[in-house]
């Protein structure tokens, strides 16, 4: 499994990188050209090249494109937008200590734009769409199911 969040630029001379409200730089998190396609491929391709199903997770991952794979299943997870911010204000304020108030004021003015704008148009060029407040263990049976009837050859 690769992560996207793994693959986002480190420095301002790559990636799209403005100051946040309170002035600190920042790199935008919402905008593609922040990740490192280049680099995520390559690692997806040298994945491939051991196990027969690789997972890329993340916002962008419908833009990756390794040079090996012989198939490809694109999942978007629909979270409804309210359950999105928790998610992230658990995962970024309180686990990883990031302002609150700089996350709701960056989602105010920028985070709510970008995903309608990079990730929603993503949705119909997906071959599945989950309901991502399921339980994890059903929608991989439910993903396991759809690439099945997909691929007739497909064994679990």
């Amino acid at each position: 499994m690769l992560h996207g969040d793994d693959y986002y630029f480190r420095t301002p001379k790559d990636g799209e990188w403005a100051p946040d409200e309170s002035g600190v730089l920042r790199l935008d998190v919402g905008d593609p050209r922040s990740l490192d396609f280049t680099r995520l491929a390559k690692d997806a391709d040298a994945a491939l090249g051991s196990s027969p199903v690789v997972i890329v997770d993340g916002l962008f991952a419908r833009h990756v494109t390794p040079r090996t794979a012989s198939a490809r299943f694109d999942v978007f997870v629909d979270l409804p937008a309210d359950l999105r911010l928790a998610r992230k204000i658990q995962r970024k304020c309180l686990r990883d200590g990031f302002p609150l108030d700089v996350l709701l004021l960056n989602y105010l003015h920028h985070r709510r734009a970008a995903h309608e704008q990079h990730v929603e148009p993503l949705r119909g060029t997906c071959d599945l769409v989950v309901d991502g407040d399921r339980p994890a263990s059903d929608l991989a049976q439910h993903v396991w199911t759809a690439i099945a009837a997909k691929d007739p050859t497909y064994t679990s």
